[in-house]
């Protein structure tokens, strides 16, 4: 019997470092019999050659949609816009089972071509909880980013901050926030308020973390979850804050948080929203107040507002491409047990559950 054979795609999205499969983890798969197909990416953070020393096969950049029909497409990021039918089992994070803007496109071309989709996304346990996540790094990333642009504006007011590039490690990132920070209290006089909606979760964790690391009190962080935001809002505590980070998982349950009415409030301090949740096309968004996504060359989009000070949205929607490195390896290592029963996933739960939602929502195309 043949072995088989997982076909790493490479990313196509701009600035988009990151890799579902690391070096270590192609090794690991390997080793346990797994034949690893590898495109050539000029963008991914791992060299090609890492990849043919842990043992997997160098392959042309975007040759999967001509592989074998038997071969496992695995990825990050959404696949190219096209039209042709999926017959490939693919596994990736789609943007597609929410409601979001063209799901239905996306979504279709998997049933016409008899192909299958496992959403990363929903990749779960017998718990509910997701086996692999990059929650922490997009936490983490994103609270980075809206110092960044908390800093940017105290010194060029509603001037766009300029693209953003990643950081080879998290202490060069510190680094940086931490000299970004001294800089805006000594322009500002004081360290920014903070409120995290969602810190009890992955992200906020990651948010927090960041925070804490470059040197904001504890006093200056207001930390929310499901209970503080029961009673449904807008609540005017976030627009007393200077930095909002939502880090919530978005569900149909999700409280409104911010609209255009609370944001016109006159005593409004807010001038960061660092939407790390990011799904603004979605019915559920919770931020009434844009209604697209950011990139790290346009890394904000202002919002319409008659009184200063400015205030700016992130809404990157691969945060941890910040730090490639280290948000892929520790991604793939969490999936990594649950890949090495992908040859038996008609008999893994976790496997199973991906497939049978993927059953469901092709059904209501």
């Amino acid at each position: 019997m043949s072995p088989t054979t997982l076909h790493l795609r490479s990313e196509i999205k701009p600035r988009e470092e990151r890799s579902a499969l690391t070096p270590a983890t192609t090794k690991a798969l390997v080793n346990a019999g797994y034949k690893i197909n590898v495109e050539r990416s000029p963008g991914r953070i791992f060299k090609d050659e890492e990849f043919v020393e842990a043992g997997a096969t160098l392959v042309a950049e975007g040759s999967w949609s001509s592989t074998p029909k038997e071969h496992l497409i695995i990825g990050l990021k959404e696949l190219p816009e096209d039209d042709f039918p999926l017959e490939h089992t693919h596994i990736q994070f789609a943007h597609c089972f929410k409601g979001q803007s063209n799901w239905r496109e996306v979504l279709s071309r998997f049933p016409r071509g008899g192909g299958t989709l496992y959403d990363l996304e929903f990749l779960t346990d017998d718990t509910g909880r997701r086996i692999a996540a990059f929650g922490y790094h997009a936490g983490y990333a994103g609270a980075a980013v809206a110092i960044m642009v908390w800093h940017w504006q105290l010194q060029h007011g509603k001037e766009p901050i300029p693209s953003l590039t990643s950081y080879e490690n998290i202490g060069l990132l510190v680094e940086d926030m931490q000299a970004r920070l001294k800089a805006g209290v000594e322009k500002s006089g004081r360290s920014p308020r903070v409120i995290v909606i969602g810190a009890l979760g992955r992200s906020g964790k990651g948010a927090l973390d960041l925070f804490r690391a470059i040197g904001i009190p504890n006093s200056n962080l207001l930390e929310w979850d499901m209970a503080e935001t029961a009673n449904g809002g807008p609540f005017p505590e976030i627009v007393e804050s200077d930095i909002f980070i939502n880090a919530i998982y978005l569900s149909k349950s999700t409280p409104l948080f911010l609209d255009p009415t609370i944001v016109a409030t006159p005593s409004r301090k807010l001038s960061v929203i660092g939407d790390v949740s990011c799904d603004p096309t979605s019915e559920f968004n919770p931020i009434k107040v844009y209604n697209a996504c950011t990139t790290f060359s346009k890394p904000t989009v202002l919002v319409e507002v008659q009184n200063d000070p400015p205030l700016s949205v992130i809404a990157i929607d691969h945060l941890p491409s910040l730090l490639p490195r280290e948000s892929s390896e520790a991604f793939s290592a969490q999936l990594l047990p649950h890949l090495l029963n992908v040859d038996k996933r008609s008999q893994d739960k976790v496997w199973l559950r991906a497939e049978k939602l993927f059953k469901e929502k092709a059904a209501s195309l």
